[in-house]
């Protein structure tokens, strides 16, 4: 089964077209001002546009409210939601019952017992991200570049697919993948030369460094599958 790729943050059609281009699965577009990553409707409208039908377009909000969800959804229509904040299981369920869209729920890991917080959301989310803890300090939920002990994922069980982020990067991605078993890796700031600045050149060399890593690897306890115009679905 094929490893899931995601490139986040994307905010030009020159590094869309990169991840695009070099057969990335999942495209992040990011909506929380505070980030470097930030878009517009506007921009984030013409970005859908040039990935719909070719990857799954993942919106990602921080404890966003309905209004400001419904604008996102009027604008880019997600094949995903990215919850990336301290959203509540019962706000993770609302809002894939009211839009009808998966949600991929973000949960920040710093030691295995990090992993517990995951629970909650086994029944309400379609999918997991296991995220570095931002460091003391940080503005940021995300997108930080730190990595975190991926050990801690060896032989995690759950009844629902998970995926990897946190200081992703060309020469992490092997090791990522073997000892974590995640089913997917989400990178943002380890395919940027600045802050919010995509680079075409380690876009492409990231998503081919995760498929050749992958190449002899398995994935999570639940399976991914490619859907046409949708990105991935749940089996």
């Amino acid at each position: 089964m094929s490893t899931l790729v995601k490139i986040c943050g994307l905010s030009t059609a020159a590094t869309m077209e990169a991840a695009l281009g070099a057969g990335a699965d999942l495209v992040g577009l990011v909506f929380f001002p505070r980030s470097p990553r930030h878009v517009t409707l506007e921009a984030a409208r013409a970005l859908a546009g040039q990935a719909r039908g070719r990857a799954g377009v993942v919106a990602l909000t921080v404890d966003a409210d309905d209004d400001a969800l419904g604008a996102i959804e009027a604008a880019v229509a997600p094949d995903w939601w990215q919850m990336h904040g301290r959203e509540t299981p019962g706000r993770v369920g609302a809002i894939r019952e009211r839009t009808g869209r998966p949600v991929m729920k973000a949960v920040g890991v710093s030691t295995r017992d990090d992993l517990a917080a995951a629970d909650p959301y086994r029944a309400v989310a379609d999918m997991i991200l296991f995220d570095a803890k931002p460091p003391k300090g940080a503005i940021l939920p995300g997108g930080n570049g730190v990595p975190f002990d991926w050990t801690v994922l060896a032989g995690l069980d759950l009844p629902i697919p998970f995926m990897l982020s946190g200081g992703l990067g060309l020469e992490t991605v092997p090791e990522a993948l073997r000892v974590s078993g995640a089913g997917g890796l989400d990178v943002s700031s380890g395919v940027e030369s600045a802050p919010g600045r995509k680079d075409c050149d380690k876009i492409r060399a990231f998503v081919a460094a995760a498929r050749m890593a992958a190449s002899g690897g398995r994935a999570s306890g639940a399976s991914l599958a490619q859907h046409p115009g949708r990105g991935i679905r749940v089996e």
